[in-house]
């Protein structure tokens, strides 16, 4: 028998201590996708990213990896880098457990001398030094003078800090840090382990800094060219060609247990959090830009005769609207402001209802103005058919002096707007309309909006945006994004269930469509009208230059 200090040769491959580590936890055998990802958190590149679909075991192997490498050589220095504080003592209190629990690993329970903390502990064998043995802390922590022989960045990407493009910048900054923290050895490694948490993925931004990234999918790809660089560096054991769309944990998540992820987390999210794919196909693929919208200040009751767009750098709005776009995707102030003020023709206000589930009871108010639509507010709200939601709609009509109320009768019946009209009646009296879709909802929006965005027409307030994005606060961290007017106009495409909620988008789009029909309708009287004028032109100059020849035949000495 080996000394208790002495590691056997078999349990220096860490896929074999995971074995033991599961069985400890009376886990089942790690999967062949656990084995693989252990096997490259040992033997990989010095700068890896492993990118592993949700409830994949990431985290837990990655706590088994910290213990092994120090089980190894207790001498090694480690920092398990996390997204917040919470997370990064979750991660120090799982793995002491383990070395607590576990006979083989009892010399490395640290003695009464050494550092012992949630936040940093040392191992039994460990020489002294600056560096505890484990470190973690959370990527916004102070960082500057840690020292590391292995850093794991366990999740740092999540959706309370990657949701606009600043934070999105900062945490990549953030991360930068780690190459002045590991030590300067040969087998020094920094290993990312993640999910992607949107379309501009600092785990894509790695690829780009020389780090080699490899990624399970929940879900088989076929093995053709234009699928694997899709999804980049994508495992052998997630490939093949007879099994495209079947489990690759088949044993741990069943095919009726992923179609329920799909339709909870919606296509596109489902499409990141389960099947990795965090890249755009196309630029088509989502067609609504935010960079097409204008946006300024509104006033309630006039506005400029003409707005120019352009997209110039000098007219980016700064930090204080925030922007949940992809990378590149930036909000324009308009180039200049054409004619008087003029008072707008009409107020309209949209109402999206919805009952008493995950879905809000969404508004968007839309004024016009020679062809330009103007939102001076749009929001969402949980609370169904009560009393104050009602209240609080009938507050704002009243506001932005509406004249005309549509509300989407898909949901309940028309019973919102019996239940709406005494409200509206007490506070601001106009007239509601219902109205019923049987177009597919995603086509629907796409169709409605693109057009009006696309010829720079849609011009919308700031505070509508900082409200959109403030008002999603209150919801849990992983789902404030999905509720987000500018996130669901910027992520929706034409593919039924798209994104998960769209209440916000379709009311908006609702409001717009009414106005694009007025709109389409001016278009066709002045068309009309113009033809018109130039048939009456010509008219006018035949008749000038006939009767100006004779005229001028009359005054002249040879005219009989």
């Amino acid at each position: 028998m080996p000394s208790k200090h002495t590691v056997p040769e078999e349990l220096k491959d860490f896929r074999n201590f995971l074995y033991l580590v599961w069985k400890h936890l009376n886990l089942p055998d790690p999967t062949p996708i656990q084995y693989e990802i252990a096997e490259w958190m040992q033997n990989g590149p010095r700068r890896a990213v492993i990118q592993g679909f949700r409830g994949v075991g990431k985290s837990w192997i990655c706590s088994a990896y910290v213990v092994h490498q120090l089980l190894v050589d207790p001498s090694k220095n480690i920092l398990v880098c996390s997204a917040s504080k919470t997370r990064a003592d979750d991660f120090s209190t799982f793995t002491l457990r383990l070395i607590h629990e576990m006979p083989m690993l009892s010399h490395l329970i640290p003695s009464d001398k050494q550092r012992f903390s949630k936040i940093s502990f040392d191992v039994g064998p460990a020489p002294a030094a600056h560096a505890p043995s484990v470190k973690s802390l959370g990527v916004t922590s102070q960082l500057t003078g840690s020292r590391a022989d292995i850093i794991v960045a366990d999740d740092v990407e999540v959706p309370n800090n990657s949701a606009t493009q600043g934070m999105r910048d900062k945490l990549a900054e953030q991360v930068k840090e780690f190459e002045s923290i590991l030590k300067p050895d040969k087998e020094s490694k920094i290993v990312f382990l993640g999910t992607p948490q949107c379309e501009d993925s600092l785990y894509n931004k790695l690829i780009e800094r020389d780090y080699t990234a490899c990624i399970w999918p929940c879900k088989y790809i076929t093995p053709k060219k234009n699928e694997r660089a899709y999804y980049g560096s994508v495992s052998n054991l997630c490939v093949a060609e007879d099994k495209k769309g079947k489990s690759t944990e088949p044993t741990r998540f069943s095919e009726i247990d992923l179609a329920e992820r799909e339709i909870s987390y919606g296509k596109a999210g489902f499409a990141m959090q389960f099947m990795l794919d965090s890249r755009l196909s196309d630029v088509d693929r989502f067609p609504l830009k935010i960079n097409d919208l204008v946006v300024m200040d509104i006033d309630n009751e006039v506005a400029p005769e003409k707005v120019v767009w352009a997209q110039s750098p000098e007219l980016i709005w700064g930090g204080d609207v925030p922007n949940v776009g992809f990378t590149g995707d930036r909000f324009y102030r308009p180039m200049k402001q054409v004619g008087d003020m003029v008072e707008f023709s009409g107020s309209v206000m949209s109402i999206d209802p919805s009952g008493r589930g995950r879905d809000e009871t969404s508004w968007a108010v839309v004024k016009m103005l020679n062809g330009y639509l103007y939102v001076p507010d749009a929001g969402g709200m949980q609370g169904g058919y009560g009393d104050e939601v009602l209240k609080k709609l009938a507050l704002k009509a009243k506001a932005h002096k509406v004249n005309y109320i549509i509300v989407e009768s898909n949901f309940g019946d028309g019973m919102f707007s019996e239940l709406f009209k005494p409200f509206l009646n007490k506070v601001h009296p106009c007239s509601v309309e219902e109205v019923r879709h049987s177009i597919q909802k995603e086509k629907r929006i796409i169709d409605t909006l693109e057009p009006v965005m696309s010829q720079h027409k849609l011009v919308i307030s700031p505070d509508v945006i900082r409200e959109d994005f403030n008002s999603a606060q209150n919801y849990p961290l992983e789902s404030q994004l999905r509720y987000q007017l500018m996130y669901q106009l910027s992520r929706l495409t034409r593919d039924r269930g798209a994104i998960t909620h769209d209440d916000r988008l379709d009311a908006l789009a609702i409001a717009v469509a009414y106005w694009t029909e007025q709109m389409a309708q001016d278009a066709e009287n002045k068309i009309k009208s113009r033809k018109e004028e130039l048939l009456d032109e010509e008219l006018r100059k035949l008749s000038d230059t006939y009767y100006g020849n004779k005229n001028h035949h009359r005054n002249s000495p040879n005219w009989l």
